[in-house]
């Protein structure tokens, strides 16, 4: 229980040497989703970090920041991208802005989502203090993964997102049936509420939940096509079985699974070290093949 509190507080926590700062430019241009306050919320927003390594906490709205792919290079599709963090912080620059201009650079449109956070303490102390009594009660019985509630108003959030990218397909240049979802560990989990949740309008037309939760979950019968990524060694994911991969199986669902050797939880673009190094050009691939350009 000490090792996987350690992870999760390294995964949330500044390292000693990052500090509190402004938020990183591009944020000013990111869209408004309307979706109101967070409730209970304890704003200003405080982003904290290193240059290109950036986080924020106490998020005060939703927001969407367009990455568009150079025009001559763009397929059609879009993936509306969730960064993790436990629902206590978004991991913005990790697991959001790299991950956006690596799929950009291959043509495919991302919308970062800036989603509703749990409020936290404003002090660094306080944080901590609750941040370690909410990851012990996260921490279930062996097999069992992590009893994480995802908040209600994250899940409109992303539906919100869904809804403005279709609206808006045609200046995003953006194939309005060929929008999906991409979520990292937290935003993985948004990711899979979301499609328990969204109505057949709303549905992304696929998923990827990247280090998800493996807990056999309810399917949706319009449930879209399903690639994961995750590493076997991953302390959290990678405990709790397979369930999620044989739900879709089981319901009958297109689902595509990379389990990787070794990279452990929140390895975003992939790590060298490891054995995730690349995971996004299978991303992409599959993409191409779930949702392909229409036929000319």
């Amino acid at each position: 229980m000490k090792r996987l509190l350690a992870i999760l507080a390294a995964l949330i926590l500044p390292a000693p040497l990052a500090a509190q700062t402004a938020a990183p430019p591009e944020v000013a241009t990111a869209i408004p989703l309307g979706t109101g306050p967070v409730p209970g919320q304890l704003g200003p927003e405080i982003w904290y970090g290193t240059p290109g390594d950036m986080s924020v906490r106490n998020t005060v709205e939703a927001t969407l920041l367009p990455v568009l792919p150079e025009r001559t290079m763009a397929t059609g599709q879009a993936v509306i991208l969730a960064p993790g963090g436990a629902f206590l912080a978004l991991s913005w620059e990790h697991e959001g802005t790299r991950v956006a201009h690596a799929l950009a650079e291959r043509g495919i449109a991302v919308f970062i989502l800036k989603y509703r956070l749990n409020p936290t303490p404003r002090s660094w102390p306080d944080f901590g203090k609750v941040m370690t009594v909410q990851m012990a009660n996260w921490i279930g019985k062996p097999g069992m993964g992590l009893n994480i509630e995802t908040p209600s108003y994250a899940v409109d959030d992303a539906v919100a997102a869904l809804r403005l990218v279709r609206q808006r397909a045609r200046t995003w240049k953006v194939d309005p049936a060929r929008i999906g979802m991409v979520g990292f560990s937290a935003g993985a989990r948004l990711t899979l509420a979301t499609v328990r949740t969204a109505s057949a309008e709303d549905m992304p037309a696929f998923i990827a939940p990247i280090y998800p939760p493996m807990e056999t979950v309810e399917v949706p019968a319009n449930a879209p096509p399903m690639f994961v990524a995750m590493a076997t060694d991953d302390p959290l994911s990678g405990k709790a079985g397979f369930g999620l991969i044989q739900s879709w199986v089981d319901a009958g669902k297109s689902v595509e699974f990379h389990a990787f050797r070794s990279g452990g939880h929140g390895f975003g673009l992939g790590q060298r070290s490891g054995t995730t190094d690349g995971w996004i050009d299978l991303l992409v691939n599959w993409i191409g093949k779930v949702a392909p350009p229409p036929a000319k």
